[in-house]
């Protein structure tokens, strides 16, 4: 049997002078004083006895009966990970965590630490020595915000009595990101210079209903809703890393549900597409019977040829191409939900119905694009009221 991921355990045959003599179970238990890894063994006769043993100690383990005082840091975060949360994850979503402890926890002198040692300091010194190691203020937030629900389970299960995550000082975040949107100009210049690209559709789509590149990936026929023109968003596509232990064996593109509850929406589209996606219908459906068997028909709207999931990193190569061309700076797929997003504002939505529309599950999100709009409209409006200080 393989080997299998730190805090696992792994089973392998148990020899004595070359002759086997039965299995045996090891599992990593935390460190020993000079650093190198301290692991508990049973043995048995057969495979599925020392498997017993091993999921009985893992068990116990994780409810506290045993060996908490060598618990480490980086042992319980794994546990936590793989054990609590992996189930509940999306794929995606796992893969950040993972990420974080991959990057930040395991191995590092806070990861070593026993749970029942951690204190403020441990973490704070730990942050600041990121900082100075260039590590962004945003990616140490992330690991707090993670390691704070980690300890959460530790304390409500005994491990520790107080969370020192929430105790730490986090550096600041500077909020210099520039949200990149097209004109209305600009818009137009593109709309006209993909007449008859092949992903025309599928940014005209995006530029029309604001929905993030899963979304419109995974758009089905049975979305649109022809009689009231809307569309509802059911479901996004995604490329995932499936893993094996704490290994990443391969990549799959699979469907999930919408990344919140307010993903889940319904948007009225307009009427121009409404009139485009028509007749796309007309000539898919003409694709689908000269293909025959060729054509994999999961009934997806924005797809290719012989109805396959677009690549997704095919759009926003795409979009930098045609943007460059047209002397434009190159930006991001997503800024195309942010232009229609901008697109909104300018015509005086409230900011909670563009909340809705943009599935935005906090508004603190959408009033961010829109002081980015409203920066013109401010100077507009104290144009407007110049004309009642007039001079005596």
């Amino acid at each position: 049997m393989s080997k299998r991921a730190n805090g696992e355990g792994t089973i392998v045959p148990y020899k004595v002078n070359g002759v086997q003599k039965g299995w045996r179970a090891s599992i990593q238990i935390g460190f020993k004083p000079n650093g190198s890894p301290d692991r508990k063994q049973f043995y048995g006769k057969t495979q599925k006895e020392v498997k017993e043993k091993l999921e009985d100690y893992k068990r116990k383990m994780s409810m506290g009966i045993l060996n908490e005082e060598k618990i480490t840091i980086q042992d319980w975060f794994y546990t936590w990970l793989f054990d609590y949360r992996k189930q509940d994850l999306k794929p995606k979503s796992f893969d950040r965590y993972y990420g974080i402890y991959k990057n930040y926890i395991n191995n590092t002198t806070l990861g070593k630490i026993k749970l029942c040692d951690l204190r403020t300091t441990h973490l704070q010194r730990h942050y600041n020595n990121l900082l100075n190691q260039g590590v962004t203020p945003t990616t140490i937030k992330q690991l707090n915000t993670n390691l704070k629900t980690c300890l959460g389970e530790a304390e409500r299960q005994g491990y520790i009595l107080k969370n020192y995550c929430k105790l730490v000082t986090l550096p600041k975040i500077e909020d210099n990101k520039e949200i990149k949107v097209l004109t209305k100009e600009e818009q137009s210049k593109f709309l006209e210079a993909i007449q008859g690209h092949e992903l025309q559709l599928l940014f005209i789509v995006a530029l029309g209903t604001g929905l993030r590149l899963g979304e419109l990936l995974g758009l089905k026929w049975c979305d649109i809703d022809f009689k009231t023109n809307e569309l509802t968003v059911q479901r996004s596509i995604q490329r995932v890393p499936i893993f094996e232990g704490d290994k990443i064996v391969k990549y799959e593109v699979i469907e999930q549900t919408p990344k919140t509850k307010n993903s889940n929406r319904t948007i009225p589209i307009p009427l121009n597409i409404i009139s485009k996606l028509k007749k796309h219908k007309k000539e898919q459906n003409q694709l689908i019977l000269y293909a025959g068997e060729a054509y994999t028909n999961n009934n997806y709207i924005l797809c290719d040829k012989l109805g396959n999931i677009i690549d997704e990193k095919k759009p926003g190569r795409n979009l930098k191409s045609i943007l460059k061309k047209l002397d434009i700076e190159p930006m991001k797929f997503h800024a195309l939900r942010h232009t229609y997003a901008t697109r909104l504002f300018e015509a005086g939505v409230p900011p909670k119905t563009v909340q809705h529309l943009m599935g935005h599950a906090d508004i603190q999100t959408t009033l961010n694009i829109y002081t980015h709009v409203m920066k013109g409209e401010k100077m507009e409006a104290v144009d407007k009221i110049n004309n009642l200080f007039i001079e005596v």
